[in-house]
């Protein structure tokens, strides 16, 4: 079986119980196919580098799979018919990145960026 990393993007106006419907039904449809999900990550609400069927934003959601090319070929055909995702691309690799995606690194270290400036901020506040 082949490596691939999926990262599809669901319509903004879904709740995120519903992005994780359709990430369990994706993950059913690999298993069926005789493959398996080594990861899931949700990237969260996320803007849209450009505009795409009017939406700004969209659901992201990342799978690393383990999965036959008939698996793939399931998963995206399924992918085309579902109304609520708007795009999606897989990538096959050579192996899995360890650890969190860059994505989720990143969004830690944007995190972590913004914390250590308000606590900065707020410290300096009393010195006057």
């Amino acid at each position: 079986m082949s490596l691939y990393e999926y990262t599809y993007i669901a319509r903004q106006d879904i709740q995120p119980q519903q992005v994780d419907a359709i990430t369990e039904q994706f993950a059913k449809i690999v298993t069926d196919n005789g493959g398996k999900v080594a990861k899931t990550e949700s990237w969260g609400l996320r803007n849209l580098a450009y505009r795409i069927k009017k939406y700004k934003k969209g659901h992201y959601v990342h799978l690393n799979l383990d999965a036959p090319h008939a698996a793939i070929a399931e998963l995206e055909r399924n992918a085309r018919l579902h109304e609520d995702v708007i795009r999606y691309m897989t990538i096959r690799v050579d192996e899995f990145e360890e650890g969190d995606s860059v994505v989720l690194r990143s969004k830690d270290r944007d995190n972590r960026t913004r914390d250590d400036r308000s606590s900065n901020n707020n410290d300096d506040e009393g010195d006057d």
